[in-house]
């Protein structure tokens, strides 16, 4: 344990527009590691990364989107754009430099809309735990992903019946329908359900017509791929799609995890991350 030290208090809520709070949990000294997640949960999705990592000698920084979470939930927008923005301020609040910058699922997609938007700001590193991208759904080009029609089915359904459209999500999580015991799998429905419908579904949204194909040239930090090979929601060929397309990238395989490599297998997850926030240190 190299940072068990006595921390001073630091935000746990940051204004990033007027009257617009998100909650950040922010835990720990040395190189900052910020941590997005995906749709749709919350920065307690990272529990088992933002613990280990803050005693290793990192600067853990978790965040919960708009309308997720404890973060405050307008009406509005909900896309890409205004999380990379809500994304901006809180870096620039912080007065972060060197970050290793990571997101799974759409917290990918919002990280690597993030590089393109904002020239990489604030960042040394990427980090992509089986993400959204570079386009989620299915195009006449792009034949990869979920359909058109299968992804209005989840956006209706989160009107319909939002409980059980996690559960059905839930199937699809792991490795295997039984991967995830039902503890671990009621806890994350538990963070989903904390989110507001509204943003729910325009994100969903946002993750069926965003297209970041264009966007990935552009990156030039190192980066990381963290992708499971039985990824049910994000199929491995996203990252090998990512691969071709961004210059200083690799790819990190995961062969014993569904879409929750990062509890799934959490050591080799959390060992991995670990190992290349700090190369070049």
């Amino acid at each position: 344990m190299k940072n068990s030290t006595v921390q001073t208090p630091r935000l746990e809520y940051i204004e990033v527009s007027p009257h617009i709070r998100l909650h950040v949990r922010d835990w720990g000294e040395g190189r900052p590691i910020v941590l997005i997640p995906g749709w749709p949960f919350s920065n307690e999705m990272y529990d088992y990364q933002m613990t280990e990592l803050a005693r290793e000698g990192f600067r853990a920084i978790s965040i919960s989107l708009r309308g997720f979470g404890k973060s405050d939930k307008p009406w509005g927008s909900y896309n890409y754009d205004v999380y990379a923005d809500d994304l901006k301020a809180i870096l620039q609040q912080l007065d972060l430099s060197g970050v290793t910058l990571c997101g799974h699922s759409m917290g990918g997609a919002i990280a690597i809309r993030y590089m393109s938007r904002h020239k990489e700001n604030h960042v040394s590193k990427l980090a992509l735990f089986g993400a959204a991208a570079p386009l989620w759904s299915k195009q006449e080009d792009y034949p990869y992903g979920v359909s058109k029609s299968d992804a209005d089915l989840l956006i209706k359904a989160v009107d319909r019946d939002r409980p059980q459209l996690l559960s059905d999500v839930g199937k699809k999580f792991g490795f295997s329908e039984s991967s995830l015991n039902p503890g671990l799998w009621s806890w994350l429905q538990s963070i989903g359900m904390q989110a507001s419908p509204y943003a729910t579904a325009e994100s969903l949204i946002a993750l069926r017509d965003t297209d970041l194909r264009s966007e990935l040239s552009s990156i030039s930090v190192p980066t990381a791929i963290f992708h499971s090979v039985e990824d049910k929601i994000c199929p491995f060929i996203f990252a090998q799609e990512m691969l071709k397309k961004i210059k200083n990238s690799k790819i990190i395989r995961f062969e014993k995890s569904g879409h929750a490599l990062f509890i799934e297998e959490k050591e080799k997850f959390n060992d991995e991350l670990k190992r290349f926030a700090s190369e070049g240190s």
